[in-house]
């Protein structure tokens, strides 16, 4: 079982962005004492959501505070950048930090960020495949041309090359980072599938879709002709959230305090690039949900529902919010506490 921490960078009312920032670097120096596997960062702009507008930069911040803990992106949006830029900075995280990087990758949704960044509701609704293709071209070959609907450039070479890690032991170079993909419906699902890229499944959805989806991308990878080897192992990830307590009602009581204010606050400030109505969740009851579904509550408890889970879906990576409280020093408990408390539970 692997288990790590999602950080969003969640800008609770009262707090200012660098309080939520810091608290996302303690979290992280927190998680790699307490033994986790890993911490994945999410990416927003222009919302008190989260308030993180490039995880790759952050990625990089971690990854030079840390000696041990991986550090993933969940995610980088790829229409709202190039393919080829997101491909080079991955390669750089990945090497200068010994292949500690995973880069996670997602459509993100028809917000603004498409407007100002220039590549609109099309590269949303329709670029994602193309933006997918290129980037994985350039994770893996020496030289690439773009010939997209979007993207055509001259063929030029790849530097660096991001399967040409030093392997300081002597022993065979491993390849380019792990790029893993955020999916929220049946054909991003098989586009990931077909492509053997393991799936980030959103933490609104419970063990049964999950298991639906993970079914999903066996039939459509094996129909694509990958290994079954490589379908039994692919190592998709569970995001989630996280709270401990000595009593459950106490995790709930956390989270129902603090966290609804935040969704509320952040969710709201979301605007649509074409003016689409959205209908946002009642926070509280979004919030209710989130607790029933995860690890809330004492270290047996998170334990048990973090077995549960992995039994019904086959998935034993997962991405935990870490952060509901709001509160920086109940972050750092409630993180030393997974990691200690938790983990061992799981082993």
């Amino acid at each position: 079982m692997r288990v790590g921490t999602f950080v969003l960078a969640a800008q609770f009312p009262g707090q200012g962005p660098g309080e939520a920032l810091h608290r996302a670097i303690r979290s992280t120096e927190v998680a790699e004492e307490s033994g986790l596997d890993s911490v994945w960062l999410a990416e927003h702009h222009f919302v008190p959501y989260g308030v993180c507008p490039s995880a790759v930069t952050l990625a990089a911040l971690l990854l030079g505070r840390t000696r041990r803990i991986r550090v993933g992106t969940a995610v980088s949006v790829l229409p709202t950048q190039h393919p080829v830029t997101l491909g080079e900075q991955a390669a750089l995280l990945h090497l200068t930090s010994g292949g500690r990087f995973t880069l996670g990758v997602g459509r993100g949704g028809p917000w603004v960020d498409l407007e100002v960044f220039g590549g609109g509701l099309e590269a949303y609704e329709k670029g994602f495949p193309e933006s997918l293709e290129l980037l994985l071209d350039w994770l893996g070959k020496p030289r690439v041309a773009g010939s997209g609907e979007r993207y055509g450039f001259r063929e030029v070479a790849v530097v660096p090359r991001a399967d040409e890690l030093l392997d300081v032991d002597g022993g065979e170079s491993p390849g380019g980072p792990e790029v893993v993909v955020a999916c929220t419906s049946p054909k991003t699902v098989r586009l990931a599938a077909e492509n053997g890229l393991p799936m980030l499944l959103g933490m609104h959805c419970g063990d049964e879709e999950k298991a639906e989806m993970v079914a999903l991308w066996r039939s459509a990878a094996l129909a694509a002709g990958r290994s079954p080897e490589s379908v039994r192992e692919a190592g998709h990830v569970s995001a989630g959230v996280a709270q401990i307590a000595d009593r459950a009602e106490d995790a709930v009581e956390t989270l129902v305090k603090a966290m609804p204010g935040w969704l509320r606050q952040g969710l709201d400030a979301h605007v649509t690039v074409d003016g689409r109505i959205r209908v946002m969740r009642d926070p509280v009851a979004y919030t209710e949900l989130l607790c029933g579904l995860h690890p809330v509550g004492p270290p047996r408890l998170a334990s048990d529902r973090l077995a549960a889970t992995a039994e019904r879906t086959g998935i034993t990576r997962f991405a935990l919010l870490v952060e509901g409280s709001g509160d920086l020093a109940a972050t750092e408990e409630n993180v030393a506490r997974l990691g200690t408390e938790v983990l061992p539970l799981l082993s």
